[in-house]
């Protein structure tokens, strides 16, 4: 029997997972209550916007990917706000800048979680706004176990948050004091504005209808009215070291809504993976897949040096494509179909050589050349730099606490449907809490360019290309499967060697999840400040002295990382027989699994 960290959850009722316990715990209570996939899910992502604050928030950001039960396909949630009508290049070059801060009101796009979460529940749940809602103002409310990162991160801002930020040292420095790792938290005013939207909600009658009044409260009513007013007038510290007003109106917020896409797809052996389009980074896992389908991956040791190699250079050319290519496909055509097929597959898979790569290396695809050599040179003038203020990628324990992260879910209920969700955004190091609201703006904007004509331009309307990436995963024979994990850049990297090692050495979640990781920061980062680091590899030490030996023989450039602490994947499955399992990461001790 293979030793795991944690048993794999296996039942038949229902099966939740999460970067919380609290959050998975909050899930499996409303499948207990009755309730599906769907409304757990929006439970679990809102109590998650109050117990990982440092992580995601309301104002944040969202993708979902879900299957209802029996359906060919799952669909996309797009959560992802856009730029603001007032988020032009010629502003922000008017304001000295020369790349967007990962921080700080210009860092702001329009809010777009509460609404994707509200999309969901009111077009897929069962259950009303009032009782998936209550969760959350729970523990707003009563308080709930501060992490010790939570209060890390605090801590290191805390003369920060008091000198540039005082709306924020009002929320997370209660009597002026960090608060404590392991004491009670609470946000009042995030309480207050969850109990309001209830309450606005229950003016009309009917489950769909209290829904689409809290949007409705949201976006038109008094959220969006606070920071209309706020930021009229607010001029903060940002990650550039200047103090600057941000773009975003309520009318902004008015203008948009979450939307239902189709995912895109590609088949690996027998099964079929799903991901977000090219506004996130999702379909580079598909083209690794595509890669990798050539090169002999399923009989190599899923601990050794050629494995971690071959995977290694793979994501190196396609996360080269995802600089070069990817982009919001409403406003720019990007050939995903052509990065996607197996006769590009192979041309990118001839480039994978004996040694290292420490060159930057996308394809060249016919018409869109400028946009491969815009990446390359871009890639050419950025290093790994201090990310200031409150910035920086989102990522582990082995950086700096004072960064964002990110958050996960997945969930299955009795009757087979699924939600892989990972939400993020808002959190409390990326912008000043608005005044009443008790919720932080989000800081995606850095994920434009200030350079005309690419797929990541800075556009008012237009999507920024994330990081964020759920995913969902079909077998010919009837297997289903959610997947996903936090971690910035490393997002695609990570789930890309869990599926890997199921597919091919274990078909225990646990066992995959907990086998050794490591990651690649060798391409230009999505976040502030942008840098690259040529030829990096980070490992888990349990790979073994003499893989890493081998791998530095090979010319990776490597950084043994501390022990347990890459990675943060949650996973859950649904088999034909109708078994429901699950597995969550041990790294960082708090993700969890729960399931009957």
């Amino acid at each position: 029997m293979t030793f795991t960290t944690r048993p794999e959850i296996a039942g038949t009722f229902g099966v939740a997972t999460s970067t919380h316990w609290i959050a998975s715990a909050v899930g499996m209570s409303l499948l207990e209550q009755g309730g599906n996939a769907f409304d757990a899910a929006v439970a679990m992502g809102l109590v998650l916007n109050v117990v990982e604050p440092h992580l995601n928030g309301p104002l944040g950001d969202l993708p979902v990917i879900f299957r209802p039960a029996g359906a060919d396909e799952p669909t996309v949630i797009c959560g992802q706000g856009v730029a603001p009508a007032r988020a032009t290049i010629a502003h922000y070059r008017a304001e000295g800048l020369d790349m967007i801060p990962g921080s700080g009101l210009l860092a702001t796009v329009t809010p777009g979680a509460f609404d994707g979460w509200m999309l969901l529940l009111r077009d897929h749940g069962s259950m009303s706004l009032r009782q998936v809602l209550e969760p959350a103002i729970h523990y707003a409310e009563a308080g709930h176990p501060m992490l010790p990162r939570v209060s890390a991160t605090i801590a290191g801002l805390a003369d920060f948050f008091r000198e540039e930020w005082p709306t924020s040292a009002a929320t997370w420095l209660p009597g002026n004091a960090v608060p404590q790792a392991g004491a009670l938290f609470a946000n009042p005013d995030l309480a207050a504005t969850w109990r309001r939207l209830v309450a606005e909600g229950e003016t009309v009658t009917g489950r769909e209808a209290q829904i689409d009044k809290a949007r409705a409260a949201f976006s038109q009513g008094f959220v969006a009215e606070a920071i209309d007013a706020w930021m009229k007038d607010a001029c903060v510290m940002d990650a550039a070291g200047g103090r600057r007003k941000g773009v975003l109106s309520g009318q902004d917020m008015a203008e948009w809504s979450a939307t239902y896409e189709r995912p895109l797809s590609v088949d690996y052996g027998d099964w079929t993976v799903y991901k977000t389009g090219p506004w996130g980074q999702g379909p580079m896992l598909l083209q690794a897949l595509r890669i990798l389908e050539g090169t002999g991956i399923e009989a190599m040791d899923p601990n050794g040096a050629e494995f971690v190699h071959t995977v290694t250079e793979t994501l190196k050319l396609v996360m080269a494509d995802r600089e070069a290519y990817y982009g919001d496909p409403d406003f720019t055509e990007i050939p995903m179909d052509v990065l996607l097929s197996r006769d590009y597959a192979q041309a990118r898979r001839a480039l994978i050589g004996p040694t290292a790569s420490l060159e930057q290396r996308p394809g060249r695809v016919p018409g869109y050349e400028a946009w491969a050599d815009a990446a390359i040179a871009r890639a050419g003038t950025q290093t790994a730099q201090e990310a200031g203020a409150g910035a920086g990628e989102p990522t582990m324990a082995h950086l700096t606490e004072k960064r964002g992260d990110t958050v996960h879910l997945d969930v299955i209920d009795r009757w087979g449907n699924m939600v892989s969700a990972t939400p993020s955004g808002g959190w409390l190091q990326s912008s000043p809490v608005v005044p009443g609201l008790g919720m932080p703006l989000n800081s995606r904007a850095q994920m434009f360019w200030l350079d005309e004509g690419l797929p990541t331009s800075l556009a008012p309307g237009r999507r920024p290309r994330t990081t964020l990436t759920p995913s969902i995963g079909l077998r010919r024979d009837g297997a289903a499967l959610a997947f996903g994990t936090p971690g910035g850049d490393q997002q695609d990297q990570w789930q890309l060697i869990f599926f890997l090692r199921l597919v091919h050495q274990t078909a225990n979640l646990q066992a995959a999840i907990d086998a050794p990781l490591f990651h690649t920061a060798h391409n230009q980062a999505s976040f502030y400040p942008r840098g690259t680091r040529p030829g990096h590899l980070m490992l888990e030490p349990n790979f073994g002295e003499a893989v890493i030996a081998d791998l530095r023989a090979r010319g990776h450039r490597i950084e043994v990382a501390e022990p347990w602490t890459v990675g943060r994947l949650t996973a859950a499955q649904r088999d034909p027989s109708g078994l429901l399992r699950a597995a969550a990461t041990p790294r960082l001790m708090q993700a969890y699994a729960i399931g009957r």
